[in-house]
């Protein structure tokens, strides 16, 4: 990963950083920082990656396909790949 000194934010970026707000905010009148919503996010994939990895011990691979993302995805039983880039 490369390091930037700025994030540019993109419509379709404010969008999912506003919905990811959302879900992370404790009520209504919450307004988390972006700090955290990114915190949380990054939480949430590493966590899924780990559950997707060890699920696929116990499940056969149609059920674990159903949980795949846009981001994480099981194939063939064997690896997890990133379809983000």
């Amino acid at each position: 990963m490369s390091r930037r000194t700025s994030l540019k934010i993109t419509d379709e970026r404010e969008r999912q950083l506003e919905k990811a707000s959302e879900i992370v905010a404790g009520g209504p009148d919450d307004d988390p920082p972006m700090s955290v919503v990114i915190d949380a996010a990054l939480a949430h994939l590493i966590q899924s990656e780990a559950n997707i990895s060890r699920a696929r011990d116990e499940l056969d691979p149609t059920t674990i396909q159903e949980f795949n993302t846009d981001v994480l995805g099981l194939r063939y039983r064997t690896e997890i790949r990133s379809r983000w880039r």
